[in-house]
Parts: C-alpha cells; structure tokens; sequence
C-alpha cells in the first residue's frame, strides 16, 4: 500500500480568478462544453464599506470517506491508495447515483458516453511526476499540491503554517483532501453581487 497521501490546499488571498487553472483543466482533460473538472466561482463583498472581490476555486475535493464511492453499485468510483478518488470508466453504468450524492456538484456526465467524469488530480500527469494541470498555470501560486503524508512537502508546511486549513462542508465527515487558506472569512462576507461560474451566472443577486 502507497504511503503518498496526496491533497491540495488553495489560499484565497492569492486567487484572482483568472481562470486560468479552469481553462487549463479543459484543455489537458478534454472536458466538454458547459461542465467543468475545476472552476472559480467569483462575487463581490462588501467588508465594512468596502466592495472586494472574491474568488472561490472548486474542485472535487477527493474526500477520504467519500459519499460518492459508498453508493457506486459497481465499484466504479472508488478511493485510490493515493488517497485521490477516481473513477474506473469501464465499470461505470452511468446510474448517476455518485452525481446525486456528491454535495459538491463536482461531477458530470462525458458526452454521450455514458459515464460519469470528475477531478482526478490528473493522474495521468503525477504518475509521471508533473503536478495537476490547474496547479501547474496558477499564475499566483495560489493552488498548493502535493503528499501530506511527508512533513517535508510544500503543502504539508502549509497546512501546519495554518492550522490544517478550512474546507467545504467539512461538517458533513468526509473529511476532504482539498483544503483553503481562508474560506471562513470569505464566506462570512456580505455578497453584494451575482455568483458567476465559467462567465454565467450560477447565482443571481436579490439584493439590494
């Protein structure tokens, strides 16, 4: 059994939401239009009087106990020894079961294959020692990867640095492996705008 435990961490000071990592993703995965492997959703805060901009990466968040995987009936989606989850596309019946239960909304159908398509932290690519293609075109180094099981790593610096970092819905268990510098507060911010996701509007504004 692998002792590499990989994970991400994302520090929303840095994130400009440029897009790059999405655009990235699409090209070095093939991700059709309209779904996404990774994206930034981006609003406006109001901080005390002042209107700032925030930008919010998502991804899947390959969670050690993963709902996803629980309800796959054909061992399809599954929990690698790198701690990624990952998809096995030849098991898949595209039951859909998996979408329905990931809380994050991180997965989609491929075409018109039939299957069910997701982040893989690129696989492909850090098998053969290069980092996720998002990672890799983060202009600001806002996105961190690497193995948290070596204290010596970049990101396992990080984490201990902050705290181990915040995480989406961390409440629910499943104890994901993608972590934020930041999200609390972020998240705490008066918004003050629609929430924008891939140039359209995810989320309008009914405020005033």
């Amino acid at each position: 059994m692998s002792d590499v435990k990989y994970g991400m961490l994302i520090d929303l000071s840095r994130c400009i939401g440029c897009n790059a990592c999405t655009i990235a993703c699409k090209q070095e995965n093939g991700i059709d239009l309209g779904v996404f492997n990774t994206w930034v959703e981006s609003w406006d805060t109001d901080e005390n009087g002042t209107i700032c901009r925030a930008n919010l990466p998502k991804i899947c968040n390959h969670c050690e106990n993963p709902t996803c995987v629980s309800v796959c009936p054909t061992g399809a989606s599954y929990v690698a020894e790198d701690g990624s989850v990952q998809v096995d596309e030849s098991k898949c019946i595209g039951c859909k079961f998996c979408m329905a239960a990931c809380p994050y909304g991180v997965r989609h159908m491929a075409g018109d294959s039939g299957v069910v398509q997701k982040c893989t932290f690129c696989h492909h690519r850090v098998e053969n020692g290069l980092l996720p293609a998002c990672v890799d075109t983060c202009i600001t180094t806002a996105r961190v990867f690497g193995d948290t099981n070596d204290p010596d790593s970049d990101i396992s610096k990080l984490l201990a640095s902050c705290g181990g970092g915040e995480a989406l819905m961390d409440d629910m268990g499943m104890n994901p492996r993608v972590r934020y510098i930041g999200l609390d507060k972020t998240l705490s911010l008066q918004r003050v705008s629609a929430i924008h996701k891939g140039g359209n509007v995810k989320t309008p504004y009914e405020g005033r």
